[in-house]
């Protein structure tokens, strides 16, 4: 059997970047969850950075979900112009808006937020670990794909959605509301497209440093 596979203590394993990484509050610049939801729902396929570039002079603007609701694809769109997607995305807020109606109303269940359009797993997964509610998944982002492999804890894809169902099935339940972003934060600062491995507080443990030909 492979070292790196069905490991029954990955707990252990990763403590190091669940403790590197504790507590480290999410990349976008939000201050309530009406602005964490609106930021979510655009940064898919885009960068936190230019999302968090918009979002002052966008929650002046729209400064509630009660205030989006009454608004417009005409009015809204110049505020996100920059961003991939932005038409779909306007669309897409404009509908969860009015919706919702009020920032009170926002979910806080995996089946209520992916039930809105525009919030898949992982934005919904981003949502509940930042409003510390009981995980009901991983987080999986582009960084956690990329990074999950190398470390040995599933196989090599793209695929979002079957990395997270992988990541569950061999993570306890246990570290499912850290393990997300600690595994995002490792790729967004050590373990990179080209990653700095003598830097990794885990590479003794990761298969890609510990691989004889790599």
């Amino acid at each position: 059997m492979d070292l790196f596979e069905n490991s029954n203590d990955w707990d252990i394993k990763l403590e190091p970047i669940l403790e590197k990484y504790k507590a480290r509050k999410h990349p976008l610049e939000y201050h309530n969850l009406y602005q964490l939801l609106v930021m979510v729902v655009l940064s898919a396929q885009d960068s936190d950075s230019n999302i968090n570039k918009i979002g002052p002079e966008l929650f002046i603007t729209f400064p509630s979900m009660e205030i989006l609701a009454k608004s417009n694809l005409e009015v809204l769109i110049p505020y996100i112009a920059s961003v991939k997607n932005f038409g779909n995305k306007a669309k897409w807020l404009l509908k969860i808006a009015k919706t919702i109606q009020k920032d009170e109303n926002i979910p806080l269940s995996m089946h209520a937020l992916v039930a809105l359009k525009g919030i898949g797993r992982k934005s919904a997964n981003v949502i509940m670990h930042e409003t510390k509610v009981p995980p009901a998944g991983i987080i999986a982002d582009l960084h956690v794909i990329r990074v999950a492999p190398r470390i040995g804890l599933i196989p090599e894809t793209k695929d979002g959605i079957k990395a997270e169902k992988q990541l569950m099935q061999v993570l306890p339940n246990e570290i499912w509301d850290e393990i997300g972003m600690a595994i995002s934060f490792l790729g967004r600062e050590i373990c990179r497209p080209q990653p700095k491995c003598p830097e990794c507080p885990i590479n003794s443990i990761c298969k890609y440093y510990n691989e004889p030909y790599k």
